[in-house]
């Protein structure tokens, strides 16, 4: 089943009947803001995944290696 363009409107105007156009815009400015938070873990999660590269000796450090 492909979305058409009335599908689209119908359903803007569903919307604006149940939350009102005055409330839209803060709305929508919540959403944006929990995507850009979302987007945010996702992005140090998997960053967190990636290793950082070989490690350097500490200075001091005898302990041997093996």
């Amino acid at each position: 089943m492909r979305i058409q363009a009335w599908h689209l409107v119908v359903l803007l105007v569903v919307v604006v009947v149940l939350f009102g156009a005055n409330r839209l815009p803060d709305l929508a400015r919540s959403v944006g803001q929990s995507l850009k938070i979302f987007k945010a873990e996702i992005s140090d999660l998997t960053n967190d995944d990636k290793p950082e590269g070989p490690s350097k000796p500490v200075e001091g450090d005898d302990t041997p290696k093996a």
